[in-house]
């Protein structure tokens, strides 16, 4: 319990609020959104490099080798192409460049909530692929698609990529997709990344190398923690510690707190007591098979057309179609 008069959460930002929601429940919780500051963006970028991370290798495979069977799959030579959460780009770069060189008519249009982001993508598509037509949309996917959703004359193409999935529960999952199918029209497209189950040394060591990279890319969130909200959290108290569960596929990322101790938040003006051994929830990286992901595409209002694998079938990104 705090021995403080708490803010009012009115008056809190979004980080500030949401950490005191989080840490005000049992078990803790902390969202993994807040991992991506300059040093969480700069950590993610080493873990993507790392032998044991073989999530983006994956992706980028199957789009090098299967790019011209992906356009013959969506079948259309005109089309609105729209990325959820684009990030830098660079294996949508990959169908980006395939697309243009084939011909197709089409407008590439990455939403996301970060303008700074969209800024850079759209600096360098503008150096890299100059013929291309790109029109950014900041904003909440949804807030977006539902603004584009009356235009019919062109059907739109969705790519959700990377696994982000992955990061929703089965239930989140499932509402994310039908809120998605519900923008869209009948007939429109989405090609979704899906991580699949395999064996559980290969998914554990994605998320815990023995480098440590993964370890100070969840731990950095407790230091930003410190500098954005005035938090006094000792990262010497603190470790990483990752779960995978073959059963559910999930894959689990907790801060285990190796002592008991009490964190004060200025930003909260509030301390919080954390139990020694007690772990907080960051984040989920859910494991599908083919099958799940199959059904969670029927019951969330898709037909799959066709899936695309990698070479040792870890990953697939799947082409969905809107009933």
């Amino acid at each position: 319990m705090s021995t403080h008069q708490q803010r009012h959460p009115q008056t809190l930002t979004a980080f500030a609020r949401d950490t005191l929601q989080g840490l005000s429940g049992i078990p803790k919780k902390l969202s993994s959104k807040y991992f991506y500051d300059e040093q969480g963006d700069k950590l993610f970028q080493q873990i993507m490099r790392m032998p044991e991370y073989y999530l983006t290798d994956c992706e980028l495979e199957i789009f090098e080798n299967r790019k011209e069977a992906i356009l013959q799959a969506i079948g259309r030579r005109h089309f609105q192409l729209l990325e959820l959460g684009a990030g830098d780009g660079m294996k949508t770069k990959v169908l980006l460049r395939h697309f243009l060189e084939r011909g197709v008519n089409f407008q590439y249009q990455p939403i996301d909530i970060s303008r700074n982001v969209l800024l850079e993508l759209e600096e360098s598509l503008r150096s890299e692929l100059p013929d291309l037509q790109v029109k950014s949309l900041q904003g909440d996917y949804f807030k977006v698609l539902h603004e584009l959703r009356g235009n019919k004359a062109q059907p739109k193409v969705v790519l959700f990529l990377g696994a982000n999935i992955g990061n929703y529960t089965l239930e989140e999952a499932l509402a994310f997709l039908r809120s998605i199918a519900t923008e869209l029209n009948p007939g429109d497209l989405l090609l979704i990344g899906f991580d699949l189950k395999k064996d559980p040394e290969t998914i554990l060591s994605a998320y815990n190398d023995p480098a440590g990279i993964t370890a100070a890319f969840n731990l950095n969130l407790l230091h930003r923690m410190n500098r954005e909200l005035g938090a006094n959290f000792d990262l010497q108290g603190f470790k990483h510690w990752e779960t995978y569960n073959p059963l559910t596929g999930e894959a689990k990322s907790y801060i285990v707190s190796l002592k008991g101790q009490y964190v004060f938040i200025r930003a909260l003006n509030r301390s919080f007591y954390f139990d020694a051994w007690e772990a907080i929830d960051v984040e989920l990286s859910r494991k599908y098979s083919i099958p799940e992901l199959e059904h969670l595409a029927e019951q969330a209002g898709f037909a799959v057309r066709q899936h695309f694998f990698d070479k040792n079938n870890y990953f697939v990104d799947s082409l969905w179609m809107v009933k």
